[in-house]
């Protein structure tokens, strides 16, 4: 994968995450839309930066031949990737919305429910309908 699908591919998901958490931690936690939304777009951008690190160095490990990762390879990326994102968005959401750590570890565990199943599907469809498909020879990816 080249740095501009890398990066498509970050926006993309964030995009959809965002549509889905604001509005749905809005609605279950009480928070103010406007912050939550300040607080979504921060986190995200900085996953975006994680995300295209972490899926380097994630695919050198692994092979980049996404197509045939299995299960537990997929289970294996989508958690490590999470624990890495708990260590930055756990602090920053405790602070911003000004609740204790007990509070932000709880909607953490919420997003991390979310997030992991939501990583999991995503990079799964997105493998199988890669956009770069359409340009490059299939005898590349197969």
């Amino acid at each position: 994968m080249n740095t501009i699908e890398r990066i498509s591919q970050a926006i993309l998901f964030e995009v959809i995450a965002l549509i889905i958490v604001i509005p749905t931690t809005v609605f279950i936690a009480g928070y103010e839309t406007d912050k939550m939304a300040i607080a979504g777009i921060a986190l995200s951008m900085f996953a975006m930066l994680w995300n295209y690190f972490y899926n380097i160095f994630f695919d050198k490990l692994a092979g980049y031949d996404r197509v045939k990762r299995g299960l537990a390879m997929r289970i294996t990326h989508a958690i490590a990737f999470e624990f890495g994102m708990i260590l930055i968005t756990l602090p920053t959401l405790a602070w911003y919305l000004n609740i204790t750590w007990l509070e932000a570890a709880m909607l953490e565990a919420g997003f991390l429910v979310f997030i992991l199943l939501y990583t999991f599907v995503f990079n799964w469809l997105y493998d199988r309908y890669q956009p770069y498909k359409r340009w490059v020879s299939n005898e590349q990816y197969t």
